[in-house]
């Protein structure tokens, strides 16, 4: 039996295209110390050197960690007039990232219910 062309295509896809998030199974646990900027969609930033990571917290409560990003880019995002649009430039499609923690509205009920009992 013949794959049809879209089968073979999408196929293709997922294994030349770099995965996004972390595994549902899986937990990324931060320890990057990230510093509070003004801006209304970022929280704060934090960059490993050993790591090459850039980690950003966003006033949701999402945390996204970019990887393999040189301190040249963190640097030049700490001193952007706008970090959201530096983001949306600069690092969105350039970088392979992973979500550390969903956004609080995203977050499981039961999650929410025992933060909010602390």
């Amino acid at each position: 039996m013949k794959t049809p062309p879209v089968v073979a295509l999408l196929a293709a896809l997922l294994l030349v295209t770099p995965i996004a998030v972390a595994q549902a199974n899986e937990t990324v646990v931060s320890r990057i110390k990230r510093t509070p900027v003004q801006s209304t969609n970022v929280a704060s930033v934090g960059y490993s050197r050993q790591l090459h990571a850039l980690e950003i917290e966003f006033t949701r409560g999402a945390i996204y960690r970019f990887l393999n990003v040189p301190p040249s880019v963190y640097r030049a995002l700490m001193n952007a007039e706008s970090k959201g649009h530096f983001i949306a430039e600069e690092l969105r499609g350039q970088y392979e990232f992973v979500r550390v923690r969903p956004r609080q509205s995203e977050a499981r009920p039961r999650e929410r219910v025992a933060s909010q009992e602390r």
